[in-house]
């Protein structure tokens, strides 16, 4: 999930209630994205070594967003979902700006046979002061049109594109890896043979950004226009 901009967000929402990098490189995928499912294709649980989701695990990140000091906790809960016959991991994801909770999302991964890492959606809500002011890029696999896509492939290579989301105007994130073998340092630790990928969405492909994954860890580093975050801790259960 290429995470909203929230203070954009919060702001275009207050507005609304008062009266009522670069462009990654890359092609677009076709228009005529269609991934066939079948449920007898996945596996239960999600191990990808750059993206692995064990239940009980929460993964905390730092950074700033416009000025703001973001923190960021992932939670691998212990609950599933079942979204067009699949049995998904169930992410509870809180976002907090200056110290106040912004975002509270439920995101929805699953894993194929290959080792793909699939996302199946998100029900995502923005407050402002503990009031709910919207839920601005919800969207679920098979509501309205909306297909999953994959978050992490089993064997990323350089410079091909894949699409992480679709929903057409709401959810159109994309990705390529452009790294494979890089270093990273956060405060969490320092690690070796690194995937770097290029998100973007082309809803706001001015909004790309670079995403860094250690084996054995998963997301680490982001690093955009206006935004950073790193990883400085992992808690378990």
């Amino acid at each position: 999930m290429q995470r909203v901009n929230l203070l954009g967000v919060l702001l275009s929402l207050m507005a609304i209630s008062s009266v009522g990098c670069t462009a990654a490189v890359a092609a677009p995928l076709p228009s005529g994205y269609a991934p066939i499912i079948k449920p007898v294709d996945f596996v239960q649980g999600v191990t990808n070594p750059y993206y692995p989701l064990k239940p009980g695990a929460t993964f905390i990140y730092r950074g700033v967003e416009k000025g703001a000091t973001s923190w960021d906790e992932h939670y691998v809960t212990h609950m599933t979902k079942n979204i067009l016959g699949v049995t998904c991991v169930v992410i509870r994801d809180k976002v907090w700006l200056n110290g106040r909770l912004v975002e509270d999302t439920w995101d929805w991964y699953t894993q194929d046979r290959h080792g793909n890492v699939w996302y199946f959606g998100e029900a995502t809500t923005q407050l402002k002061n503990g009031v709910v002011l919207g839920h601005v890029g919800s969207w679920q696999a098979g509501v309205h049109g909306a297909k999953p896509g994959i978050i992490m492939p089993a064997q990323p290579r350089i410079g091909q594109p894949y699409r992480q989301e679709y929903l057409r105007g709401i959810a159109e994130d994309m990705a390529l890896a452009v790294n494979l073998k890089r270093s990273a340092s956060v405060s969490y630790g320092s690690f070796h043979n690194v995937l770097v990928t290029r998100e973007w969405s082309p809803i706001d492909p001015a909004a790309a950004e670079y995403k860094y994954y250690a084996p054995g860890v998963g997301f680490v580093l982001l690093t955009a226009a206006g935004e950073s975050q790193e990883l400085v801790q992992i808690t378990h259960d």
